[in-house]
C-alpha cells in the first residue's frame, strides 16, 4: 500500500535524556496534532531531528527503535550541523528575510550555507531510504527548501507537497539572498506547494518569474516538462480540543483563581514566543500610551504577557528580552498601586490548563506581530470562548487576520491605534462582542486542523492527476510516432503552420524573428511532397510573409486572415473591411505607450497592435489589463475584437478570424490529413473550427482547444522533420 512520508525539522515529540536513557512525551504542538491522524496510520512515517544531539550510536540506535514504535524516524544531526543549518542558515538568513527584518538581522555565510545543503541532503537520504514508487511525500517549512528538488532529482515521478509555515515575502526582499535561485529551484521539486495566504502565494509566483525566470499561468507555474501548482491553505487549529478545555475541572479551578485575581479589571491577554517579528515592544508601548492618556484606567485594566523564552542565547533575542524587562519594569514602576501592577509579565511557558483558562477568562486578547505567517495564538483564543464573548485585537500583518475579519484589525507599528484598538474592546457592548465571536468561532471550527491537512493532501492528489493527464496529452515520443504513422498512410494533407512561437521563439525586437536556414530547410522538405499543402498562417503583416516565404510554394494567411495569398498567385484581401476606426482607437492605445516605457504601436491593415514584452515585468501585465478594460466597451460598440496575446493586445475587425480563413482552405476538398500549430488565443479559432479528425497542437501551454501540446518551437520543428523524413520525399 501507498504510504505517506511527512517531512520536517523537528519530530513531534520531546526526547529528554535522564539516568542514562531517552524519554520520548508527544508534542503538543498544533502542527504534531493535525498530522497525527496522517503518520499513525498503516506505514506512514514522520521523519525529522530528535531535538538534540546525540552522538553515541547505542543511543541512535535505542531512540530509533523507540520513535519506530511511534511511526516517527529520526535524523540526527552534529552539533556543528546544528549550529550552521539552524542556527545560522534558517534562523539567521531565512527567518529575518522571509520576516522582512533583513537589513537589521540577515547574515550572509557561505559555511552556514553550504551546511544548509549538507542537511537536506541528509535528509533526502533519510527520505529516500524508506520511499517506494506510488507514496506521497509532505514537507514541511523554511529549514527543508532544498529537500523537494533533492527527492525529485531521484524519484522524478514521486508525488511531493511542501508547506511554507512562515511569510514569503515581496520578491524585492527575497532577492537579497545570494542562493535565491537554488532555494526557489528546491521548491519547484514539489508538486504542490502550500502558503498560508494568498498574498504569499503571489509573492512567491512573482520571486519565481522574476528571478528564475520562469512563466506562470494563474497559480500554476510550468518548470521544465512539470506543471507546479502554488496555493493557499490557511491552517487551522484543532478547535474542538480548545473549545472542550474550559469544561475540565482542572481548567474551571484556575478560571475561579483568576476571577479572584482580578475581579473588577478588565483583562489583556498576550501569548507569544520571544522573537522580534512579535511586535512585543510595540504591544507594550501601546499598554503604556493607553494609560498616559486615559489615567481613568489605573487599576481598572491589567495587560498578561506571557513570551515563553526561544532562543535567548543569541545576542539580538537576548537584547530583545532586556528590553522588554525594562519597559516593564518602568511601566510597572510609574504605575503601580498597592494592590495592582499594570502588567503581569511572565518569561515562561504556561501549561495547556492554565492557558485555557486564561484564553476562556480574558476580557481580550491582543495579537499584533510585525510579520507572522500565520498566529494561531488568536485562534486558539476564539475557540477557546465558548460564550462567544471576548474581543479579539489583531494585527493586519497576521496570517489569520485574513479569516478572522470580525477581529479588530490594526497596524502592528501604530502604537497609538492599539491603544485606541483596546478602549474599543473594553468597552463594546456584549451584543456586539458575542456577534463578532460567534463569526469567527464559526470560521475557526470550519478550518480547523483536520480540514487543512485534508485540504492539502486531496489537493496535491488533484494535482498529480491534472500532470498526468497533461502527460498523456503532450507530445511524447508515443504520441508523436502515432501522427507519423498516421501522416505516412496519407495521401493529402494540409498542414497548418502558426510563425511566432510555433517556428520560432518570440524575440523582444519583432523583426528580430526572421526566418533561419534550418527553417527555410525545413519548409523546403515539406512542399517537396506532393501530397502536402503547407499553409503559414499569422498574424503578421502580409508584407513581412511575402518577404521571407513569397518565393516558396506555400499558402500564407497574414493578419489573422485579413490577407491570403494560394501558391503561384496575388495577396487577396478580405472584402467588405475598413479601417477607419484605427483613427480613434490608436489615441487611446499610445497613451498606455506614453506611460509605459518599452512599448509600442504595431500597425497593420486592419488591426493595432500593442507589444508589451520589452516592459518591466509584472508592468507590462498590470497596463494590458487596464488597456483592455478601457478599450473593451468601445470595440464591442464598433464591432472590433479585442485579443490578448502573447505579450500583445491587439485589436482587429470582428471578421477577421483565423479559424474562418483555415476553414475556407478546407471547405469541400477530401483532406484525409489535418494538423494544425500554433501557439496564440488567435489559433484557438483554428482548433475549434477544423473537423474531428484533424490533430490540433497548441503550442507553450497545455490550456486550449487543442488536443495536444508541445513546450516549445523546438519541439514542433523535431515533429515537423519527423513527418518529411516519413514522406521519404528527398529535395533536391
Amino acid at each position: 500500500m501507498p504510504k505517506v512520508v511527512i517531512v520536517s525539522n523537528r519530530l513531534p515529540v520531546k526526547v529528554s535524556f535522564e539516568n542514562d536513557t531517552y524519554n520520548l512525551s508527544a508534542s503538543e504542538g498544533g502542527l504534531a496534532t493535525g498530522l497525527g491522524s496522517v503518520y499513525k496510520q498503516g506505514d506512514n512515517v514522520w521523519i525529522g531531528w530528535p531535538g538534540l544531539e546525540v552522538t553515541d550510536e547505542d543511543h541512535q540506535t535505542d531512540i530509533t527503535e523507540k520513535l519506530k514504535e511511534l511511526s516517527l524516524q529520526p535524523v540526527f544531526l552534529t552539533q556543528d550541523e546544528i549550529t550552521k543549518y539552524y542556527e545560522g542558515f534558517s534562523n539567521d538568513v531565512l527567518w529575518p528575510v522571509f520576516h522582512y527584518y533583513a537589513s537589521t538581522y540577515a547574515h550572509y555565510h557561505q559555511s552556514n550555507w553550504e551546511c544548509y545543503q549538507t542537511v537536506n541532503q541528509k535528509f533526502c537520504d533519510a527520505v529516500l531510504a524508506v520511499i517506494k514508487p506510488g507514496d506521497t511525500i509532505w514537507i514541511h517549512d523554511y529549514q527543508l527548501m532544498l529537500l523537494p528538488k533533492l527527492i525529485r532529482d531521484v524519484q522524478p515521478d514521486i508525488s511531493i507537497g511542501f508547506f511554507l509555515h512562515i511569510p514569503f515575502p515581496s520578491h524585492e526582499m527575497f532577492r537579497l539572498i545570494p542562493w535565491r535561485a537554488d532555494l526557489l529551484e528546491g521548491l519547484l521539486g514539489a508538486d504542490l506547494i502550500g502558503f498560508h495566504t494568498f498574498d504569499y502565494v503571489r509573492h512567491f509566483i512573482s520571486s519565481v518569474t522574476r528571478l528564475l525566470p520562469l512563466q506562470a499561468s494563474a497559480n500554476v507555474i510550468t518548470f521544465g516538462e512539470r506543471s507546479i501548482v502554488a496555493e493557499a491553505f490557511p491552517m487551522g487549529i484543532d478547535e474542538n480540543k480548545f473549545a472542550q478545555m474550559p469544561l475540565k475541572a482542572a481548567v474551571k479551578k484556575e478560571v475561579e483563581f483568576i476571577t479572584d485575581t482580578f475581579h473588577n479589571q478588565k483583562l489583556i491577554l498576550s501569548v507569544d514566543r520571544l522573537d522580534y517579528s512579535k511586535g512585543i515592544l510595540q504591544r507594550i508601548l501601546a499598554f503604556e500610551t493607553l494609560l498616559d492618556h486615559h489615567p481613568e484606567l489605573i487599576g481598572k485594566v491589567t495587560l498578561y504577557m506571557i513570551v515563553v523564552p526561544s532562543r535567548d542565547q543569541v545576542p539580538q533575542y537576548r537584547e530583545l528580552r532586556d528590553h522588554i524587562d525594562k519597559r516593564v519594569g518602568n511601566i510597572n514602576g510609574r504605575y503601580r498601586t498597592i494592590d495592582w501592577s499594570p502588567i503581569q509579565y511572565f518569561y515562561r511557558p504556561f501549561p495547556i490548563e492554565t492557558l485555557s483558562a486564561l484564553y476562556s477568562m480574558a476580557d481580550v486578547c491582543l495579537v499584533n506581530p510585525i510579520r507572522d505567517g500565520m498566529n494561531l495564538v488568536s485562534k486558539e483564543y476564539v475557540a477557546s470562548r465558548i460564550n462567544n464573548d471576548g474581543v479579539l485585537i489583531l494585527s493586519e500583518m497576521a496570517g489569520s487576520s485574513k479569516e478572522l475579519i470580525d477581529a479588530i484589525i490594526v497596524n502592528p507599528n501604530n502604537v497609538q491605534e492599539i491603544a485606541r484598538a483596546i478602549i474599543t474592546a473594553i468597552n463594546m457592548p456584549l451584543a456586539e462582542q458575542r456577534r463578532r465571536m460567534a463569526q469567527m468561532r464559526s470560521v475557526v471550527a470550519k478550518f480547523n486542523i483536520t480540514h487543512w491537512v485534508k485540504l492539502f493532501i486531496d489537493r496535491l492528489t488533484e494535482v498529480k492527476q491534472m500532470q498526468r493527464s497533461m502527460q498523456t496529452r503532450h507530445v511524447s515520443n508515443g504520441t508523436r510516432q502515432s501522427i507519423i504513422n498516421r501522416f505516412a498512410k496519407t495521401q493529402k494533407r494540409i498542414i497548418f503552420l502558426d510563425y511566432d512561437g510555433t517556428l520560432v521563439d518570440f524575440k523582444p525586437v519583432v523583426d528580430q524573428a526572421k526566418p533561419d536556414s534550418d527553417l527555410y530547410d525545413l519548409i523546403d522538405h515539406l512542399t517537396a511532397d506532393p501530397a502536402n499543402e503547407v499553409v503559414i498562417i499569422s498574424g503578421r503583416k502580409h508584407e513581412n510573409l511575402e518577404e521571407w516565404f513569397g518565393d516558396k510554394p506555400v499558402n500564407m494567411i497574414a493578419e489573422h486572415g485579413a490577407w491570403s495569398k494560394l501558391q503561384g498567385k496575388h495577396w487577396h484581401r478580405l472584402s467588405g473591411l475598413s479601417n477607419s476606426w484605427k483613427q480613434e482607437i490608436y489615441p487611446f492605445i499610445e497613451t498606455y505607450v506614453d506611460r509605459t516605457p518599452g512599448t509600442f504601436i504595431e500597425e497593420k491593415t486592419y488591426s493595432l497592435v500593442w507589444h508589451y514584452r520589452k516592459a518591466q515585468s509584472g508592468l507590462g501585465e498590470l497596463r494590458a489589463g487596464e488597456l483592455m478594460n478601457t478599450l473593451k466597451y468601445i470595440v464591442s460598440d464598433k464591432g472590433l475584437q479585442l485579443l490578448p496575446g502573447n505579450k500583445v493586445v491587439e485589436v482587429k475587425n470582428m471578421e477577421i478570424n483565423k479559424g474562418r480563413a483555415a476553414l475556407a482552405l478546407t471547405e469541400g476538398k477530401d483532406y484525409d490529413f489535418i494538423i494544425a500549430l500554433g501557439d496564440d488565443y488567435t489559433d484557438e479559432d483554428i482548433f475549434r473550427s477544423l473537423p474531428e479528425s484533424a490533430i490540433t497542437i497548441k503550442v507553450g501551454s497545455n490550456v486550449s482547444a487543442a488536443k495536444f501540446y508541445m513546450r516549445n518551437p523546438a519541439e514542433v520543428r523535431d515533429m515537423l522533420w519527423a513527418l518529411t523524413e516519413a514522406s521519404n520525399v528527398k529535395t533536391e
